[in-house]
């Protein structure tokens, strides 16, 4: 795959109504199903499931994708060997009857003994900054618990559905399964300029110890590699890496599977003093926004079989008719878009921020699977967790995806799936103490559109908490640091 070029995207003032209205549509993970209907309502608080409305709003701090300890290091060689594992993590869950913290089993990205969902984060220099030509990641897949966290529909086309007869290498998939062979992934670094044979592809997926291999590696010379090289001639960039494989990309990446991949280059460095003028760490946040379900135990839940909450609504509202001849058993069967009902920001639910009144630089992902986001940053008063109380702020739209463009000041973002946007909010607009709220405006239900209308969803869950992401405390003294953000000096840069 090729990376599109936006270093010399205009996001000028003329684009402002185009980013109120849409935004270029990226890759989700949900597959076709039965949708038959637009439908998405349901009660949030079917048994057996967390209830939003009971868990903890702007309590738990978000970690920061771009924390210096959560950066990947290479070896000597300039080798980064990831481990994609199963983990317990911490999400921020309690059972609201006596408040004890939730555990939840995720699937991860990391090296040695730690993962994580979010993965770690990739930080790497482009050629034109002096950085290698490639960088080189060994993915080694250890997910061989011989389960999925969540049910997988082997009635779809998927890594193990293909037969001898429609397979590029004539091997008869079907005689595999995860229950004997382990969970298959290819990892898709998102945006990449990348050869074709490390892009990710969903049939070049492996199991763990690649003992069993996808179709399209017989094309590569040499065949199989878990050993993959990232070409680094592009300009600076927002990308991500996430699980690709066939068939079970929205399920992998539910699990947990994605994670940030920057790059760097002469003008936008990450450092402080840089010719841009760019918040630098600390003063720059990197949040993966997504969307879940989960049981009263804190397990990860994603509706699968007639009968299961929310079920019945994602598909007509009526019930699901899955003709037995190609659902034998019922199920389970894919949904055609999923919508979960808690927020979460880099695997923690409703989480927090303090920060100074200054200057924060803000590189944004929608790892949601289906979800349209309407993103606004929100005033409130210290405390507050509605967001509907609210007055939004300005804040400068610096970059989309791949790169830098000319920034525009809105105060309103349509955000789709797979989206990247850069970001700068000003916290000195609010007074000291007080609350910024990311809030969403979108729906719980597909997108349909904004041109020509406003952007009110037009289904939401009942008693919705899905309309408030995160916070942002103002409680921080300003420091020292000069806070230098010009947002002429990104456009003199194109």
């Amino acid at each position: 795959m090729t990376a599109r070029r936006y270093g010399s995207t205009a996001l000028s003032p003329t684009r402002r109504g185009f980013l109120k209205g849409t935004a270029a549509v990226g890759v989700g993970f949900a597959l076709p199903g039965l949708w038959t209907g637009r439908r998405a309502r349901a009660a949030t608080a079917a048994p057996g499931l967390s209830d939003p409305a009971l868990q903890p709003k702007f309590v738990n701090p978000v970690p920061n994708a771009l924390d210096p300890g959560f950066i990947y290091q290479a070896d000597k060689k300039g080798l980064f060997k990831i481990r994609l594992a199963e983990t317990q993590q911490s999400t921020g869950l309690v059972d609201p009857r006596n408040g004890r913290r939730l555990k939840t089993k995720v699937w991860g990205y990391g090296e040695d003994n730690f993962v994580s969902w979010p993965g770690k984060t990739f930080q790497v220099k482009s050629v034109s900054a002096g950085g290698p030509a490639e960088t080189t990641v060994r993915w080694s897949n250890e997910l061989s618990d011989n389960k999925h966290l969540l049910p997988v529909d082997t009635n779809l086309h998927w890594c193990y559905s293909l037969h001898g007869d429609s397979s590029a290498n004539g091997v008869d998939y079907t005689q595999f399964s995860i229950e004997d062979d382990g969970v298959p992934i290819i990892t898709h670094l998102h945006g990449g300029n990348t050869d074709f044979q490390f892009d990710g592809n969903p049939e070049f997926f492996y199991s763990p110890d690649g003992d069993i291999t996808g179709p399209q590696w017989d094309f590569v010379p040499g065949g199989f590699t878990n050993t993959f090289r990232y070409n680094n001639d592009v300009p600076a960039g927002n990308l991500w890496y996430h699980d690709h494989a066939l068939g079970i990309t929205r399920l992998n990446v539910y699990a947990g599977l994605a994670g940030f991949y920057f790059v760097r280059d002469e003008y936008d460095t990450g450092l402080s003093g840089n010719p841009l003028g760019l918040p630098a760490f600390p003063y720059e946040l990197a949040y993966a926004i997504q969307d879940r379900m989960f049981t009263d135990k804190g397990a990860l839940f994603y509706p699968a079989f007639p009968g299961d909450p929310f079920y019945d609504d994602f598909i007509t509202g009526e019930g699901a008719i899955l003709p037995p001849d190609l659902f034998p058993g019922g199920g389970p069967t894919a949904l055609a878009e999923f919508f979960g009902d808690h927020m979460l920001v880099n695997g923690v639910i409703w989480p927090k921020e303090y920060v100074e009144p200054r200057n924060y630089r803000m590189r944004l992902l929608n790892g949601c699977d289906s979800r349209f986001m309407v993103v606004q940053f929100v005033a409130v008063n210290a405390g507050e967790t509605d967001p509907s109380t609210g007055t939004p702020l300005d804040f400068y739209v610096i970059g989309s995806d791949q790169g830098l463009g000319t920034p525009t000041q809105t105060d309103t973002l349509v955000f789709e799936p797979g989206g990247r946007y850069d970001v700068v909010v000003d916290f000195s607009q609010v007074p000291a103490g007080s609350r910024v709220i990311m809030k969403n405006l979108g729906g719980d239900s597909p997108f349909g559109g904004a041109f020509g209308g406003d952007l009110a969803p037009e289904d939401v869950f009942p008693d919705r908490q899905t309309d408030r992401i995160m916070a942002f405390d103002v409680v921080v003294p300003l420091s020292g640091v000069p806070d230098a953000f010009d947002p002429a000096a990104i456009g003199r840069s194109e």
